[in-house]
């Protein structure tokens, strides 16, 4: 965000942002386009920079934990400013938003079409973000995660799991593997979720493909929250390790896949810690 922004300014773009939020959350319909150009005579006609602004406040919302506007992928690169701005928001309306962030993470979903096209699924574009800035420690107004419930709606899991042994089945059979296919085990399904991964596949030389399926309603870029366990068997397994990143799972459902430790394709943040006595 550019160092010229006043604190109004800063104030009119978050509350704008809120505004389609909310909107969205309630399946009311609106046009970011139109927003913009509303909010364009009141910030001295920064048309080029308001989506960007508007992807910064994502950001801040997302390292929140805190769900965001669907159509502003996040991005990190924000002020302190804009951080407090949207702190000081979520402080006056925390009954509002909150039901909001509730309503995102309770939500029922289902594919949004029966039959995939698997040739389409595969999303090859999410990269390893630049190191987060290490900012001042954000003392939030709200209490929980939001994005980690998501991540944790048994449902929206199970969904995701199950449409990755589609693509799998689909993936081995279209190179000739129907023998591996029929060997894909749904390990979460059956052993539960302390595993370390969720389905066992197979590669096509017949070694195994140890998949942990993070899916999201939102965008790819969305953070995603791992255990320990999680963790220390990516590190163990890494030459057969793979992350099948599944997102924007009630609209048009895409996978991204990350092969190796957590380390090496993301970037990681301690989230909590563990007091012994």
């Amino acid at each position: 965000m550019n160092e010229d922004w006043t604190k109004e300014e800063v104030k009119l773009i978050v509350a704008d942002y809120f505004d389609m939020f909310i909107l969205e959350r309630n399946s009311e319909h609106y046009n970011k386009s139109v927003h913009r150009k509303n909010l364009a005579p009141k910030l001295n006609n920064r048309d080029t920079s308001i989506e960007y602004k508007h992807r910064n406040i994502s950001g801040v919302l997302a390292e929140m934990g805190q769900p965001y506007i669907k159509g502003y992928k996040p991005l990190f690169n924000y002020q302190q400013l804009l951080a407090d701005e949207v702190v000081r928001v979520l402080d006056n309306n925390k009954s509002m938003l909150e039901k909001a962030f509730e309503s995102f993470v309770a939500e029922k979903v289902e594919l949004p079409i029966k039959k995939i096209n698997f040739e389409k699924v595969l999303d090859k574009t999410l990269t390893k973000s630049k190191k987060i800035i290490e900012r001042e420690p954000l003392f939030l107004p709200t209490k929980r995660n939001y994005l980690a419930q998501e991540q944790n709606n048994r449902q929206l899991g199970e969904k995701g799991e199950e449409f990755v042994v589609d693509y799998e089945r689909w993936r081995l059979a279209r190179d000739g593997k129907h023998n591996l296919a029929d060997k894909i085990e749904w390990v979460s399904k059956k052993k539960g979720d302390g595993m370390g991964y969720d389905i066992l596949s197979k590669n096509n030389n017949g070694t195994d493909r140890f998949i942990e399926v993070k899916t999201t309603k939102l965008c790819k870029e969305t953070p995603i929250y791992l255990s320990r366990n999680e963790l220390r068997f990516a590190s163990l397994k890494v030459k057969d390790f793979f992350l099948y990143r599944v997102f924007n799972f009630d609209e048009s459902p895409r996978i991204s896949i990350k092969h190796g430790e957590y380390e090496s394709f993301c970037q990681l943040q301690p989230q909590t810690f563990r007091g012994f006595f």
